[in-house]
């Protein structure tokens, strides 16, 4: 009987240190970092590790309003870029990126943020048309339109998404898949392949982490 009763309580302080362990996991970081020297409240000066953020944004949205990052300030966010007329992995990424739009719309710290690459077509019009064939309505998730240069330099140096125009290409613009995760403070947190169910599912898991984060 002893045996039976220390069985157990082994059992339940494994799942104590592992409920504990789940409670404390932290989503990693990406992109640069740098050391930089800062001082505290008490005026004690530490080194600080400070991470690759995205920086401020303006574009166009599906309604022809200009959109800045203060849209997403305060609020985990969830990018990627496509483009309207794709035919190969777009469909994809948001039809499976819906499943997680419909399971956080209702969670006013979460926000949907697409970039558009086809900026010859992709008109906010186009864009809003997009949109409502998608399901989507409102402000949760924005759908955005902005000049090459712009798009391109965002995805490529700040998202670390691989965008381009490819006369070669089946649609004439080739880019990476990627979901991307972003936290409140506007730094990477997650890449997910957004073809791929079981990442998708995994970014699902994931942003409740990374809002615990701030509850803390």
């Amino acid at each position: 009987m002893n045996k039976i009763i220390s069985s157990i309580a082994i059992c339940l302080l494994s799942i104590a240190i592992l409920s504990s362990c789940k409670q404390d996991k932290k989503l990693p970081f990406y992109g640069e970092r740098h050391a930089e020297t800062v001082r505290d409240a008490a005026g004690v000066e530490k080194i600080d590790t400070v991470y690759q953020t995205i920086p401020n944004w303006a574009f166009l949205n599906q309604d022809s309003v200009l959109t800045t990052n203060k849209a997403t300030d305060g609020k985990v966010y969830i990018a990627d870029f496509f483009f309207t007329s794709c035919s190969t992995i777009c469909p994809t990424m948001h039809r499976n990126l819906m499943t997680v739009y419909n399971e956080f719309k209702t969670n006013p710290e979460v926000m949907f943020v697409s970039h558009t690459i086809d900026f010859k077509y992709d008109k906010p019009s186009v864009l809003k048309k997009y949109a409502q064939k998608l399901g989507v309505d409102g402000k949760k998730w924005q759908f955005l339109y902005g000049s090459k240069d712009s798009v391109y330099t965002l995805a490529e140096k700040n998202y670390l998404v691989a965008v381009g125009e490819d006369s070669t290409a089946k649609d004439g613009y080739i880019h990476q898949g990627y979901l991307v995760l972003i936290d409140k403070d506007r730094r990477i947190r997650g890449a997910y392949d957004g073809t791929k169910e079981d990442q998708v599912e995994q970014l699902k898991k994931d942003i409740p982490v990374l809002l615990a984060e701030y509850k803390k």
